[in-house]
């Protein structure tokens, strides 16, 4: 296969799909950089990067991707890492700072808002520094590990997960690996692309390199390692199956009504090597 480049993120909830990619094989055969989501998606936007764990917000806005099947960051329950915080009850609520490095949590709380929450709020794009959004608005939006760092019971927190998962009974996929089509041209061995993350995947979560993983994020998030590895198996969902496309078609469905995003086009996954429409 030619080399290709991946763009990961550099947060806790993705440490298992990249284990093979820094501790095995698969990393020799790679180019891989580390950036926020945001971020990702722009290096496939601007084919900097040829394969991406993008925000599924973004697959409605980047043409030319294709879905590397059965895997996801994605949650059943609460997910403890994507918060809006504020210093007021919800309904209070009339301004918002927005994380600068989400994409998809800035769609869903949009959704969250117009579709349930009495209405749109202003919305203001802020870096995810939390002492400064609350000076500046009655609510910050975190994601990732400065939400894991949040001391909740300072303020009124809603989960975005556990809050969409109750309104839809649809677990809520928050990103998904991604390769731009045109990078496959000419290459060979695609056939074991898509196995090739998966296995990674699988090999990230088994329960000795999920305590290695514990014992390097640790500190890095200020959380205890049984914590970590709680978090990466109870609140963070790795595959991307039937339910989970359930509740990500329903998202990108009410993203685009409410004008979040515009509508998605239909996922195309690789498969044997070549795209195919689901």
């Amino acid at each position: 296969m030619a080399r290709l480049c991946i763009s990961a993120i550099s947060y806790l909830n993705t440490a298992p799909l990249l284990w093979d990619f820094e501790h095995g094989p698969a990393g020799a055969n790679f180019d891989i950089s580390y950036t926020v989501p945001s971020q990702c998606a722009a290096s496939l936007q601007a084919a900097t990067a040829d394969i991406g764990i993008i925000p599924a917000a973004a697959y409605a806005t980047i043409p030319g991707l294709a879905v590397l099947p059965g895997v996801a960051i994605a949650s059943r329950r609460a997910v403890r890492s994507i918060l809006l915080v504020s210093k007021v009850p919800r309904e209070e609520i009339r301004s918002v700072a927005m994380d600068t490095s989400s994409l998809t949590s800035v769609a869903l709380l949009r959704v969250l808002f117009a579709r349930w929450w009495d209405g749109a709020r202003q919305f203001v794009s802020m870096a995810p520094n939390l002492e400064e959004m609350l000076a500046t608005c009655d609510a910050g939006l975190l994601i990732g590990d400065p939400a894991l760092r949040v001391e909740r019971s300072n303020h009124f927190s809603y989960d975005l997960a556990k809050e969409w998962i109750a309104l839809t009974g649809k677990p809520f996929v928050f990103a998904f690996w991604a390769v731009r089509q045109q990078a496959l041209t000419g290459a060979s061995g695609e056939t074991e692309l898509a196995a090739t993350f998966q296995r990674s995947r699988d090999h990230g979560l088994e329960p000795a390199h999920l305590s290695r993983i514990a014992t390097g994020w640790a500190p890095r998030v200020g959380m205890s390692e049984s914590d970590v590895i709680s978090y990466l198996t109870r609140n963070i969902y790795y595959d991307l199956d039937p339910a989970c496309l359930e509740g990500l078609q329903l998202f990108y469905r009410y993203a685009a009504e409410c004008g979040a995003l515009p509508p998605a086009p239909a996922l195309q996954f690789l498969q044997s090597g070549k795209p195919a429409a689901v």
